[in-house]
This record gives structure tokens, C-alpha cells and sequence, in this order.
């Protein structure tokens, strides 16, 4: 989900990093890490910046996007070149140096196309080891000599081989709050292991072969990390590959399927992140027996390579397309993630370039026989979704047409909720079916959390409750959500009653500069309208006020964020 100009209107309201400048309770400090898709180079190179199928030319620019966020690390989610070549992976490996030189760590894990070649590369195994040695201790070195660790606690499933050293691995990062684990799985064929699939992708050991590894290293009982992720190459439900990361399609082996999603949810696990198809997807998931789900995020192109999702009612889906809720889709594009975590909140950024419509392999970027055919363009990156999680918070599912008054909760005494308002959109993704060509529907999963006001930091200009997050009422690529009433409670022992009367207190947000200012400020439009009494129905865009009686202020907005209520100015 987007939020479009109300964020640029507001100076990207929630980004909590910025915004909450009070502490929230057991907090460390915010940190972000970076996910980019698959990186193969799959046409002619008259420029000759893309050597050993590796796109270069694209890398270079990704990244300087993640060394200016900031981001403490960078996870590639396999496919690191096209031929998978031990010359072409050292060209992938040099290309991620400027991260490195940056005090950036890089991880990477195979995919099928490192796993291509037995006979050349076994597998692509060994080098990948040699290659990468930070998947077992996370020690990285720059250029210069100067020497940094990325993570702590590294572990790999040598219980169950050897073999798989570095290659599922684990590991922790961050403190406090902001401690998450990450969890990263290899099934792919290794010299004296490889177990063939109905697919023409084989296995090397199978999620069967590590789910112990796994659960134990997801147990949020043990781990000491309130974050979790989970990545693989493979989806476990894809748009364009039919082939999973259990062994086969989606069809097979669901008790296996019914393990691994059970081991997501029941760890607090809220996003399952992988490659392979090179376009950008979100979707709920559901496991074969209903029982489990978790948010899959299947990473945009880093590539001359894009594909467009199979038909829904293709043979090889065998009906599990029906376990799939498409909640976002983006196709033909370059792009890249960062994730923010902050205290309970992890808040995702997905950026891709302003042109997109690229076409693919020998036609890259704008089709063949052209001048600059061949040839990456300038890449202008501007941010078209953001979305997230709270772990203190909750999650609906709002389809097509359907109201957001499920959106409500409590905290500590505090209460928001949304009281008027419906999903206005059309938007369908591009997985068409054969017998209409329409596409899916593309539901909204509205979050909600808290981020916790200390009583001391209450009165004055401070917020008199805690501050209520909310993501999802967007979508990809909007400049505003939908027109929705949020309202929240206010302790009136926190407020002085000249405050109240003063006409400048309510619900508010935070303004580029750190201040609280009336929400209905950082709409797209509408009129700021004061009511001194209870929200009622036919209330325009900009409304706002206060219900005295039931302690309550409410507005009518056109954004999501993070809101409080207190003064404004």
C-alpha cells in the first residue's frame, strides 16, 4: 500500500524513526536493513558495464540507494548472476563492495541458477562458501583493511549435514526491541545430494530435512528476539514459477507445508520474503490445512529480466492458487526494499523506479533494434508502497467494497478506531485467468500498533495518550487513501480544560520538523473544519473535533500514519 502525497505532504509521517522523538518503552534505536531481488544480466552489453551475466549497471544504482538510507545490511535473495559461472559470481561479489567499503554488511544465499551447474561448479556450493564466509560469522573487511562484524549468534543445520554450512544459516541483529532473528533457508542441490523434483528444479535437503533446524531456531520462546523473517529463494506460492521451496508444486507434500507456515505463525513470523519471479508481490497466505498463514513478499527485478504472472487457472497451479490473497503487485519495473524496525514496528518501504514498463532480456529496457537497446538507463527511484507491522498491535482484512469500522484497538487504557469509511478500490493485479482476463482483486490488510508515551513526557504540548500507528488504507502507487473517520480517547485527567477549549487540541500528527500538528493537515484536499461535539455521518474531508462527554476526539482524513492526540499549533 501507497501513501502518495499525503506522506510527501507531511514529510513521510510515519517514519517512526524521525517522528517519535519521546522514547517508547525497552526501546533501543531504530535500524533498517535492505532486501533486493534477483541480479541477472540476460541480453547484449554494448556498454560493456554488465561483464559475467551479472547487471552492474542496475547494482551500482540499488545501492546507492541503501548505503544513502542508512541501512545497517543488505539480504540478495539468491540468483546472483544469470549463468552461474564461478567468473560471473566473482563479479557479483565485486559488485557488492561499495556496500561493504560503506560499513554496509551484504548477505546472499544460492538460488537455481547458482545451483545450475554440477558438473562445472558443484552446484555452486563450495565457492559460495569462499565467496561469502560473513553467512557463518558475519565479519566483513573493506578495501582499506578496516574490519566490522554484521550480526551475532550465526547458525547453520550441521546436524543435518555439514554440507549446509553457510549455506541456511541464521543469525541476530540489533538490540533490545529492535533485536530480530533472520532465518535463511538453502534446499538446493549439493554434490552427493540431490533429490529430483516433479519440477525441473531438484532438491538438496528439504524443508522436511531442516524444519527442525528451523522451528528451533524460530522459537520466539528461546531466541530472545521479539522480530523474525524468513527467506528463501523459492516462493512457497509463486506468480510466475510454479515451483516451490517444498520440493515439487504447490500441491505436494502439505504436511510439510503445514509445518513450516505452523513454525512462521506460531513464532510471530509476519513476513516470509523470497525471489525467483522478479516482480513485485504481496500476498496472504494460508497453509494446505487453513490452520496458518503469513504475509509473503516475492522481491522486484534487479534485473533486464521481468516476468508477467501465469494465468490463475493454469494446470500447474493444481487449485492452490485459492490459498493466495494478492494484497499488491507491481510488474516490468526495477526496485528494492528497506525495513525499518522500530521498538514493536517494522516498517517496510518498497521503492522502484518512476518509468517502469521495461521490457525484458533482448528487448531490455525499451525494446530491440533501438539505440539503447542493451543499455540501463538512469534510474529514478521514488517510493510506491509502504506497509507494516506492530507486534503490540493488530490486522484486518478489508476486501474490495468492504467497511473499515473492523478496524479497532485497545492498549493500555487507550482505544482508536475507525467509524466510518469503505475500500473504494478497483485496482485488480495482473494474474488473469483464461476465462475472464480481469486479474485479481487486490485486498487491503490494515495494521494497527502502539508505540508507548512515558506518563512524564504527558501535558503541555505532549500527546495526551499514546501514539496509534495505522498502515494499509492505501495503495500501491496512490497519492492518498481512502476518505475514513479515525477516532481516538484522551485521558481528561492528562489535559487542562483551558487546553481543550482552546481550539487547537485534537488528533493529530507529526510534521517534517518534529511537530504535532492537526491531522487533517497532511490530507490530500478538504477543508479543516473545527466541530466542537461528536463526529456524526456526512462530515466532510477535514472535519475534526472533539466529543467531550465520551472523552474522544476524531477527524476525517485521507492518510494513514502515526496519531496521537494533543495540542497543536
Amino acid at each position: 500500500m501507497s501513501f502518495g502525497r499525503s506522506f510527501r505532504r507531511s514529510g513521510a509521517v510515519f517514519a517512526l524513526f524521525v517522528l517519535l522523538q519521546f522514547p517508547a518503552s525497552l526501546s533501543a534505536a531504530p535500524w533498517k536493513f535492505g532486501v533486493m531481488g534477483d541480479t541477472q544480466w540476460t541480453c547484449a552489453d554494448p556498454s560493456g558495464k554488465n561483464p559475467g551475466t551479472v547487471p552492474v549497471s542496475i547494482i551500482e544504482q540499488v545501492n546507492r540507494q541503501f548505503i544513502d538510507a542508512g541501512v545497517k545490511f543488505v539480504i540478495q535473495v539468491g540468483d546472483l548472476s544469470d549463468d552461474g559461472k564461478e567468473s560471473s559470481e566473482e563479479v557479483r561479489v565485486a559488485a557488492a563492495r561499495p556496500l561493504i567499503d560503506a560499513g554496509i554488511g551484504f548477505f546472499a544465499f544460492r538460488g537455481n541458477h547458482e545451483a545450475q551447474k554440477k558438473n562445472e561448479n558443484g552446484y555452486g556450493a563450495a565457492g559460495f562458501r569462499q565467496r561469502y564466509p560473513q553467512t557463518r560469522d558475519g565479519g566483513f573487511v573493506t578495501q582499506q583493511g578496516m574490519r566490522f562484524t554484521i550480526g551475532s549468534n550465526f547458525s547453520s543445520p550441521v546436524k543435518v549435514s555439514r554440507d549446509l554450512d553457510g549455506l541456511s544459516y541464521s543469525f541476530d541483529c540489533g538490540e533490545g526491541e529492535e533485536r530480530a532473528r533472520f532465518v535463511i533457508i538453502d534446499n538446493w542441490p549439493l554434490p552427493g545430494r540431490v533429490v529430483a523434483n516433479s519440477t525441473h528444479y531438484p532438491s538438496g535437503y528439504t524443508i522436511a530435512d531442516q524444519q527442525p533446524w528451523i522451528g528451533e531456531r524460530l522459537d520466539r520462546r528461546k531466541r530472545r528476539t521479539p522480530h523474525a523473517f524468513v527467506l528463501s529463494h523459492q516462493p512457497l506460492i509463486g506468480a510466475g514459477h510454479q515451483d516451490t521451496l517444498f520440493s515439487g508444486y504447490a500441491n505436494e507434500h502439505p504436511e510439510w507445508q503445514n509445518a513450516f507456515f505452523a513454525s512462521l505463525q506460531n513464532n510471530d513470523v509476519k513476513y516470509f520474503i523470497c525471489g525467483h519471479d522478479h516482480i513485485h508481490q504481496r500476498s496472504l497466505l494460508a497453509s494446505p490445512d487453513g490452520k496458518s498463514k503469513v504475509e509473503q513478499l516475492i522481491a522486484q527485478s534487479v534485473s533486464t529480466k521481468f516476468y508477467t504472472p501465469k494465468v490463475l487457472d493454469d494446470d500447474k497451479w493444481f487449485g492452490q492458487k485459492t490459498r493466495e490473497l494478492s494484497v499488491s503487485q507491481e510488474h516490468q519495473a526495477v526496485g528494492y526494499y528497506i525495513f525499518t524496525i522500530d521498538g514493536p514496528t517494522v516498517t517496510v518501504d518498497y521503492y522502484a523506479d518512476d518509468h517502469g514498463h521495461w521490457q525484458s532480456d533482448a528487448n531490455y529496457p525499451q525494446g530491440a533494434g533501438r539505440t539503447d537497446t542493451g543499455v540501463t538507463p538512469q534510474l529514478r527511484f521514488v517510493k510506491k508502497e509502504r506497509w507494516s507491522y506492530s507486534l503490540n498491535g493488530k490486522q484486518f482484512l478489508v476486501p474490495q467494497g468492504a467497511s473499515y469500522t473492523v478496524v479497532k484497538d485497545q492498549f493500555k487504557g487507550n482505544e482508536a478506531r475507525i467509524l466510518e469509511g469503505f475500500n473504494a478500490s478497483t485496482s485488480r493485479d495482473a494474474s488473469l485467468d483464461t476465462a475472464d482476463g480481469k486479474g485479481r482483486p487486490l485486498s487491503k490488510v490494515v495494521n494497527t500498533g502502539w508505540i508507548v508515551v512515558e506518563p512524564s513526557k504527558r501535558g503541555g504540548s505532549d500527546p495526551a495518550s499514546d501514539v496509534f500507528l495505522l498502515s494499509g488504507v492505501g495503495e500501491l502507487g496512490g497519492d492518498h487513501t481512502d476518505t475514513f473517520v479515525l477516532s481516538m480517547n484522551y485521558d481528561p485527567q492528562q489535559v487542562r480544560p483551558e487546553t481543550i477549549a482552546s481550539g487547537g487540541f485534537g488528533l493529530v500528527t507529526r510534521d517534517a520538523a518534529g511537530r504535532w500538528v492537526n491531522a487533517v493537515d497532511a490530507n490530500a484536499g478538504g477543508t479543516a473544519t473545527f466541530i466542537d461535539g461528536p463526529w456524526k455521518r456526512g462530515y466532510a474531508l477535514g472535519s475534526h473535533g472533539i466529543d467531550r462527554k465520551h472523552h474522544r476526539v476524531w477527524a476525517v482524513l485521507n492518510h494513514d500514519g502515526a496519531f496521537a492526540v494533543a495540542r497543536f499549533f
